[in-house]
């Protein structure tokens, strides 16, 4: 039977790649930081194990004799200062990655964001996985991503430890945190289309993610990063209006040229900044760009590599969030 340590547990990708783990046979050891963690990785299956991200000794004593550690935490937010994204995903990332080598691991998987090829804003259509990373200062989420990618990539080992970069573009599946955050921001009257959702994305099932990932650690190489899709590229208005639609919302028709609202976006990242307001800004560039302009991917390399195709498709996805 294999073991896995999975960090980022109680996470919405975590959580989900636990649950499928230990319906198929695994034994699972999870990190944790609360009691409330504690418990929540317990019912999910998994034993639950006290540390931190920031503590290599604790990660060494919990990850042990496991075969596969599954790196899925990460501070994920459009909004924060770059010391503490660096902090929570470059450093973080650095530190399983050491406690996994000093342990004898076999294979290490990290759940990545399809936005660390992002720049500044442009179409980009059928992306693979030989494009540049870009590392702009205005997203801070992306650039500490990318840079925990490298990490990764760098510390492949054909003689010893594996590593393997699970790229993702827009995550989605029932209880989703994002669909959450975008009813309040709809009820609230702050919503708009920018111009008028036009733009063209990819998504990832959460479960389809984390079969891609469970599909690396049996056949990747090593030293590689894969994106994973849905297989079939729809409009943000498409995308996001299903999904609310899940939940009873209607976003309706208010639209915004995505062009003014970058400037609009700047001028509040400033404005937060300079005055230290609380909260975030209602509009960042990093949101922005991730949903305002057309990006989609392409995940031929996880097809042929990986032998990977959707578990889940769009219509049963959107059937679980209606009953959840």
């Amino acid at each position: 039977m294999t073991m896995a340590f999975v960090t980022g547990g109680t996470g919405f990708v975590g959580g989900r790649l636990i649950r499928m783990m230990v319906d198929t046979g695994w034994q699972v050891r999870a990190l944790h930081r609360s009691p409330m963690d504690a418990a929540k990785l317990a019912t999910l299956g998994a034993v639950p194990v006290q540390g931190d991200l920031d503590d290599v000794a604790a990660l060494s004593l919990g990850i042990g004799d496991a075969d596969v550690v599954f790196h899925a935490a990460a501070m994920f937010k459009v909004w924060g200062t770059a010391e503490a994204f660096e902090r929570a995903n470059v450093e973080g990332t650095r530190n399983v990655l050491a406690a996994a080598k000093a342990q004898g691991v076999k294979r290490f998987i990290k759940i990545g964001a399809g936005s660390v090829v992002m720049g500044d804003g442009k179409p980009m259509l059928g992306v693979t996985e030989d494009a540049p990373m870009s590392f702009p200062h205005w997203a801070p989420y992306s650039a500490s991503k990318g840079r925990a990618q490298q990490l990764v990539i760098d510390a492949d080992d054909p003689a010893g430890m594996r590593t393997t970069v699970i790229l993702a573009p827009m995550i989605w599946g029932a209880r989703m945190p994002l669909i959450y955050e975008t009813i309040e921001n709809v009820k609230a009257g702050k919503f708009r289309w920018p111009d008028g959702g036009k733009s063209m994305m990819s998504t990832a099932h959460v479960d389809n993610i984390c079969h891609a990932a469970l599909l690396a650690a049996e056949k990747a190489n090593g030293g590689r990063a894969y994106f994973v899709t849905d297989g079939k590229d729809r409009s943000l208005r498409e995308v996001m209006g299903s999904l609310l639609a899940t939940q009873g919302v209607d976003a309706g028709d208010k639209s915004a040229p995505v062009g003014a609202a970058w400037v609009m976006a700047t001028v509040m990242e400033t404005a937060w900044r300079s005055l230290r307001l609380k909260g975030e800004p209602p509009l960042t560039r990093q949101m922005l760009r991730l949903v305002g302009y057309d990006f989609t991917l392409s995940d031929r390399r996880a097809r042929d590599e990986l032998g990977y195709a959707p578990i889940v498709t769009w219509e049963e996805g959107l059937q679980e969030m209606r009953g959840s």
